[in-house]
């Protein structure tokens, strides 16, 4: 009865959105986002709209508007969301997710009635983690901080910061001391880009969108009370933040994908190839892949509601997830032809299955690299899910450890 319930209650639900998606879902926001001006509009018109509706943040604590949703709820919101081709929340993500899921656990009380309002108003975050020679290797960071009185002097170089060039306020993880380990000389501190001294300069990518930002910190002052946790803390801060959206994003991600496999249908009748043994083979195991990687992200999230999730499982999604959009990408480049390898103007914000395929297949290899890398991936699933034996150190060639 009590399960029967609650799937009447996911029902009534998915039958609200999917009704309030098809009264309010923007139209024609592909054809209008060719500029960087008409996304940033687009993107914060629709998170406005999410929001008053109670659907933009369900995963945050029930005293906000719209959250205190339950996974099971929030999948619901998501794969509506993606079976309508609604904009994903690209300029808000790092803002709702990452940004108010770490104020949530290690902000002050002040801290949180100071930032967490400007998030659901439309504030920007973004996040300043990876550095030239940190990315992976997240413990390096180099970017330093000194404490003088009641501030930080910072000075360093932040890399690959999502929507840094656009954003107000930065997640910023620093180096305050050298002594340790190296995670233990991390501190966690909460920058305004506005601040003197802040640099942020888009960074161009080769299918033409500059989703990302490096940021540039010259003798930039940030205040002692804009710091998460205690001085040293920030590695354990850095790790609730990385977590904060982990398997939602990529069965959201899954579902996006499957519902643009008529694209592919599309291009196979369009080019005549519908008796075409070998597409239509490709075709078959693509399709067989897609329903595969949506159905590791419900297990996942399934063991995530059951409390049975094991480490790896998300890093089983993430790897089908960027393998099968390699194999998507490239089927619409194959059937596409000649015309397909011309350049033509992107949708800025459109995501991964836009139907411009050189573009698409382009940004595909970005997924192998981004939240951790397929190797990175591999390496989780074989350790921690398999238990098979780390991988062995290096030897220089004289034969000592590397």
């Amino acid at each position: 009865m009590e399960a029967g319930f609650l799937t009447d209650a996911l029902e009534r639900l998915r039958h609200d959105v999917r009704a309030w998606l098809e009264a309010n879902a923007p139209r024609g926001w592909r054809e209008s986002c060719t500029s960087h001006e008409a996304f940033l509009d687009m993107q914060r018109g629709w998170f406005a709209k999410l929001a008053e509706a109670g659907y933009a943040v369900p995963h945050w604590p029930a005293e906000w508007p719209g959250g205190g949703r339950s996974l099971a709820e929030q999948k619901v919101i998501y794969e509506e969301l993606a079976r309508a081709d609604t904009p994903r929340l690209l300029l808000s993500f790092m803002s709702t997710y990452h940004a108010a899921c770490t104020l949530f656990e290690w902000g002050s009380e002040a801290q949180q009635k100071q930032y967490i309002p400007r998030i659901l108003e439309g504030e920007i975050w973004c996040q300043g983690f990876s550095e030239p020679n940190a990315g992976s290797d997240l413990a390096g960071v180099k970017t330093r901080a000194e404490r003088q009185g009641d501030v930080y002097v910072v000075n360093g170089q932040k890399l690959w910061s999502t929507m840094g060039q656009f954003a107000d306020k930065c997640l910023l993880l620093v180096r305050t001391s050298t002594e340790g380990a190296k995670q233990a000389g991390l501190t966690y501190l909460l920058l305004d880009l506005k601040t003197k001294g802040v640099t942020a300069r888009p960074i161009h990518q080769i299918h033409g969108d500059e989703e990302f930002a490096e940021l540039f910190l010259d003798n930039v002052e940030i205040p002692v009370e804009d710091r998460l946790g205690e001085e040293g803390q920030g590695w354990a801060v850095a790790q609730s933040t990385l977590s904060s959206e982990r398997g939602l994003t990529l069965l959201e991600l899954s579902a996006r994908m499957r519902g643009a496999l008529w694209r592919i249908g599309d291009l196979i009748r369009e080019t005549g190839r519908e008796n075409d043994v070998g597409i239509l083979r490709d075709f078959g195991r693509l399709t067989t892949r897609v329903d595969a990687t949506c159905a590791l992200a419900d297990q996942f999230l399934a063991n995530r509601i059951a409390g049975v999730e094991r480490v790896g499982d998300a890093s089983l999604v993430k790897l089908s997830y960027s393998r099968t959009l390699r194999e998507f990408t490239l089927l619409g480049l194959r059937l596409g032809g000649m015309d397909a390898q011309y350049h033509t103007p992107i949708t800025f914000g459109g995501g991964m299955e836009t139907g411009n395929w050189m573009a698409d297949f382009m940004n595909s290899y970005a997924w192998t690299i981004a939240g951790g890398s397929d190797e990175v991936q591999r390496n989780i699933i074989s350790e921690r899910l398999l238990a098979m034996p780390r991988e062995p150190k290096g030897w220089t060639l004289a034969g000592g450890a590397a």
